[in-house]
């Protein structure tokens, strides 16, 4: 099992910067892939980033590319995305995702959200 907290969400104005957190217990975080998700009001969950287990891969959606920036720091357990020129579209409760295997998709350990709220 892996436990997931996610923190750092909030109101943010456009063309502003958020940098979320999300601390892993439970098994050893360095064996895993781990991801950022999203879900806005009435849509799907849609896959924002991921990066494997040493860093070496890196994966982005093409709506956050050039503006997040997913990074780890396997000392502390924890996985971060800074989040900059934020626009209303971003807003959306962002997840934080475990694999052992890195991808856009399918992931074994879910954190509960943070929510993110960009005012234009």
């Amino acid at each position: 099992q892996v436990h997931l907290v996610e923190s750092g969400g909030g109101l943010v104005q456009a063309g502003g910067s958020l940098r979320l957190s999300c601390v892993a217990s439970g098994q050893t975080f360095s064996r895993y892939a781990m991801a950022w998700f999203r879900q806005a009001p009435g849509k799907e969950r849609e896959f924002v980033a991921a990066i494997s287990y040493v860093g070496s891969t890196i994966y982005y959606a093409d709506s956050v590319k050039g503006r997040f920036t997913i990074s780890r720091d396997n000392a502390k357990n924890t996985v971060y995305l800074q989040m900059n020129s934020l626009e209303p579209e971003d807003t959306a409760v962002y997840y934080c995702a475990a694999d052992r295997n890195i991808g856009r998709g399918h992931y074994d350990y879910w954190g509960q959200g943070t929510q993110v709220t960009v005012s234009s």
